[in-house]
């Protein structure tokens, strides 16, 4: 019997290099785009028709002929209002001037041993270098469907769709719990803390220098605020880039299986005190666990969510759960048998006697619901 291969799909960004003329080009090109989309949207919204091929007979002839747009690329300015419609059809969609456009390969194509790319542009196909790393490059040879020409704060960018080939999932031994957390951003079952000493130090200094300059309002400020836009969001990004490697380095390299806390809703659930607020209220534990998912799913490794319900007050000795086990933030102490840690490190502990039991549980079919034992656990795989 044939094996199934199967894929994941990751964005590769790369960023290209157009002369002046040519960025000139995509500039016109793109608000030449959206302004059609405006006006399909208008369209859409008078009619109440939304569905892409029904505006395609509505609007296709008049903004090839109003926006000089070639036929692939009205398709596409079609088909970006027929998806902003799908959310909802309550609210008229508008589209920024340089909103990004996605082209596909009838309006793009790729010179990977040249690094460069051919885009339609209201004047015509234009070669036009671009810059990535290696294994964006790598990404590249499985290019499949569409490409998001982006414009970012003066630079160009395209956000290339590939289908990555998952591996065959690897037999683990055991499992690698991991315990989230707002003192510490991750704590595994090894003990291994990554503190969040820095990123919320980063926040706080960012908060304070943002009020500063707000409450001065001159055009300098202004213009310093500007300068500060996404700061904090991409060093906090790259955090948890860097803590979602480790972990599944570490998991791969004893052959364990991951498991997570299901924190969703966590924010409506939790009672902070007003100096808490913003650090919980920033807390990026989704991002996060996005990561470790997508990272450990090319490695061949299965991630499990858990219900962390008392995970950090039960004793992973005795099973004894009390809240006096916890008698402060980082310490944990069993009144009933004296088993005493780190309670992000018995919290994560917890998860992974909880996860081994999702992990190592038999085969039914794709289809079959969980047990009564995995749903009262709070058990579920990742997808």
């Amino acid at each position: 019997m044939c094996a199934i291969i199967q894929y994941m799909k990751l964005t590769a960004q790369i960023k290209l290099q157009p002369t002046s003329a040519q960025a000139n080009a995509l500039t016109r090109t793109l608000e030449a785009a959206n302004a059609a989309c405006n006006h399909i949207s208008t369209v859409a919204w008078g009619m109440r028709t939304f569905g892409k091929f029904a505006l395609q007979t509505l609007c296709y002839q008049d903004v090839r002929a109003t926006f000089g747009l070639s036929a692939q690329m009205t398709i596409r300015a079609l088909a970006k209002v027929g998806d902003a419609y799908k959310l909802d059809k309550q609210t008229k969609r508008t589209f920024r001037p340089l909103a990004s456009i996605a082209y596909d390969d009838r309006i793009l194509s790729f010179a990977l041993p040249d690094s460069s790319i051919s885009i339609w542009t209201l004047d015509g196909r234009q070669s036009i270098p671009f810059v990535c790393g290696d294994r964006q490059r790598q990404m590249l040879a499985t290019r499949q469907g569409e490409s998001d020409l982006l414009f970012h704060r003066g630079d160009w960018y395209l956000l290339v769709t590939c289908e990555v080939e998952e591996p065959e999932p690897l037999d683990v031994d055991g499992v690698l719990g991991i315990d989230l957390g707002v003192t510490n951003i991750a704590s595994d079952s090894d003990g291994t803390h990554h503190s969040s000493r820095t990123l919320n130090h980063v926040r706080y200094r960012h908060r304070g220098l943002r009020t500063k300059l707000q409450q001065k309002g001159t055009k300098a400020a202004r213009r310093r605020l500007k300068q500060l836009a996404g700061q904090e969001r991409r060093f906090a990004r790259d955090v948890n880039h860097t803590i979602s490697k480790r972990i599944v380095a570490t998991a791969k390299r004893t052959k364990r299986a991951i498991a997570l806390e299901d924190l969703k809703g966590i924010r409506t659930r939790v009672r902070a005190r007003r100096p808490q607020r913003a650090r919980v209220h920033r807390w990026s534990f989704f991002q996060l666990r996005a990561f470790l998912a997508y990272k450990a799913q090319r490695e061949g490794l299965p991630v499990v969510l858990v219900n962390p319900r008392n995970t950090s007050r039960r004793c992973p000795a005795c099973g004894h759960t009390d809240k006096a086990n916890r008698p402060n933030q980082s310490t944990f102490r069993c009144v009933s048998c004296g088993c005493a840690g780190h309670a992000d490190t018995i919290a994560a502990e917890n998860m992974s006697i909880l996860g081994r039991a999702a992990v190592s549980r038999p085969y039914v079919s794709e289809t079959a619901r969980p047990s009564r034992q995995g749903q009262a656990a709070g058990l579920q795989p990742l997808q």
